[in-house]
């Protein structure tokens, strides 16, 4: 064992929230080459990176597994919102158990899965911060009425707004797991009018970030920023530029294949060509560049039927999974018998076991493929 003394540079987990239109994505999008998992749709407009929107939990976790494995491209990951984000979750845990909603499970079991599912979601994330990552999480605020079990009366405080049912079990992992929990707001001023001064008008406006624990709000920071501050990166751009952690290089892993759409922006590292290789001219000495553009999906003759569900052509895409090969795994699970087509599979199937249990559905397609190669003699 060796102790160790002083601060260790390490990237940053950043969770920023406020009411709908306050800016947490402009905010966000001025990280250090940031990418966006936009889970509703709030980056159209915007001039950033994005993986695809997410259509089920399992693909988000596939985006975050590509994050890792290609670190190169990513040096933030921003997941736009987390509240989004956490319905996808609680879709996941009533699809695999077969139920309609999280009531459903009885004696509070269903809040239970999202707990813990929800926690290993952010065990993912973390292992991208041992990577040199930054992970920025944004919310959505909410007011709450908060009563104090030692203190007479109630009175409104602003938290996160993840799921009405499970925000008692998600929220307080979210705020544990997070370096920096900053709330933005806008500012009002109360003024007195009329005669009397009795009455009183808001105004003002002005946003503003808030980093210390409030009665009115959750936040909090462990790099001793003032309590209230200007909503502004240049705030906090110091602390985030301070991680100097480099990224090993990338892990090849199955065929992933997503990609990350980025902005058309001069001298943005996102535009550097990847993957070229040097070559040199023995008439000059000179090196030459080629580019080697990556085949893309939708540029191949890869095609998947429009009657199968986004959600698992979503998934199917990336490792190249056909129909065929969809069904076969189908058939040698004993779930249904050969030669029934994907149009005859039950709805509640196809969601709970084919796209809530995608990973385990993969690992059987990988099996039929490795039975089907041939061995080389040499």
């Amino acid at each position: 064992m060796e102790i160790t003394k002083g601060k260790i540079q390490k990237a940053k987990k950043v969770v920023i929230y406020g009411p709908e239109g306050i800016g947490k994505s402009t905010f966000a999008a001025q990280f250090p080459g940031a990418v966006f998992i936009d889970t509703e749709g709030s980056t159209n407009d915007m001039d950033v990176a994005r993986l695809p929107r997410p259509t089920s939990w399992n693909m988000l976790l596939d985006e975050i597994n590509y994050i890792k494995t290609h670190p190169a491209e990513c040096k933030t990951l921003i997941i736009d919102t987390i509240d989004w984000a956490e319905s996808l979750c609680v879709e996941h845990i009533c699809a695999i158990h077969d139920k309609k909603g999280i009531e459903d499970f009885g004696y509070g079991n269903g809040y239970v899965y999202a707990k813990e599912e929800f926690g290993r979601f952010l065990n993912k994330l973390s292992d991208l911060i041992e990577i040199g990552i930054n992970v920025v999480l944004t919310a959505h605020a909410q007011l709450r009425k908060f009563e104090q079990p030692d203190e007479l009366g109630a009175y409104d405080r602003w938290e996160l707004k993840l799921g009405k049912k499970t925000q008692s079990q998600t929220s307080p992992l979210v705020k544990e797991w997070a370096d920096m929990l900053l709330f933005a707001n806008y500012k009002t001023f109360s003024i007195a009018v009329g005669k009397d001064g009795k009455k009183h008008k808001g105004q003002g406006g002005k946003r503003t970030m808030y980093t210390q624990h409030h009665p009115c709000w959750d936040a909090k920071n462990r790099y001793g920023l003032p309590e209230e501050c200007e909503f502004d990166y240049s705030v906090i751009a110091d602390i985030i530029g301070g991680t100097n952690t480099v990224a090993p290089e990338p892990v090849k892993e199955g065929k992933q294949q997503i990609e990350i759409q980025k902005p058309a922006k001069d001298n943005d590292f996102m535009n550097i060509p990847k993957n070229i290789d040097e070559k040199v001219d023995f008439d000059t000495g000179e090196k030459i560049e080629e580019t080697k553009k990556e085949p893309k999906v939708e540029d191949s003759v890869f095609h998947i039927a429009d009657y199968i569900p986004k959600a698992l052509r979503d998934l199917m895409y990336p490792n190249l999974v056909s129909e065929e090969e969809l069904m076969e795994a189908v058939y040698q699970r004993g779930f249904f018998p050969r030669g029934t087509p994907f149009q005859n599979l039950p709805q509640e199937f196809v969601e709970g076991c084919l796209i809530g249990a995608w990973p385990q559905v993969l690992d059987v397609i990988k099996t039929i493929r490795s039975s089907y190669e041939v061995p080389f003699d040499k």
